[in-house]
């Protein structure tokens, strides 16, 4: 899939078939955060690739906005460095795993943001001196999902040529 139809069309899944993810595609989503670029290379962050049927439910049921996490083949827990761009750069390396997925007909959503440290660091032996950013729980979407028709604001109220207020078209 080409990059800007991924980003048309990727959309929000929280429904997953009972279905495992090839694990090169595991790899492959996983690689796609490593190689994002961040600032000053810092790679401030470290994903843990949860495929144990127990431990994504138990991540299910402690990240109240993810209950369907428990449903998911496999999710990746982002969690970051104390550093000032970290928040930055894993977005990003988020986006990337995300429209990775997407391409591969791998649907996911971010779970969560920050204060999910206490609950999660435990589970699965996060050090202390990292803060969980998100959980990206990933499956095959359980139904076709609407490619592509999103609700946004138009390009002429968001983009802007040269100075704020001056029309992009």
């Amino acid at each position: 899939m080409e990059v800007f139809e991924a980003v048309r069309a990727v959309l929000a899944v929280r429904k997953y078939q009972d279905k495992s993810v090839p694990s090169a595609t595991v790899r492959r989503i996983v690689e796609s955060g490593r190689l994002t670029g961040s600032s000053m290379n810092g790679q401030p962050w470290h994903f843990i690739v949860v495929e144990d049927r127990n431990a994504l439910r138990q991540l299910g049921e402690l990240v109240r906005t993810g209950p369907y996490t428990a449903q998911a083949a496999f999710a990746v827990v982002v969690a970051i460095e104390q550093t000032r761009f970290a928040v930055s750069d894993a977005s990003r390396a988020i986006q990337s795993m995300i429209l990775t997925a997407w391409s591969e007909g791998v649907g996911s959503n971010w779970v969560g943001f920050h204060g999910m440290s206490e609950e999660v660091k435990p589970l699965l032996g996060i050090p202390s001196e990292l803060d969980v950013l998100a959980i990206l729980p990933f499956g095959y979407p359980v139904s076709a999902l609407g490619r592509g028709k999103k609700q946004r604001k138009p390009l002429s109220q968001l983009a802007h040529r040269g100075r704020f207020g001056q029309p992009f078209a």
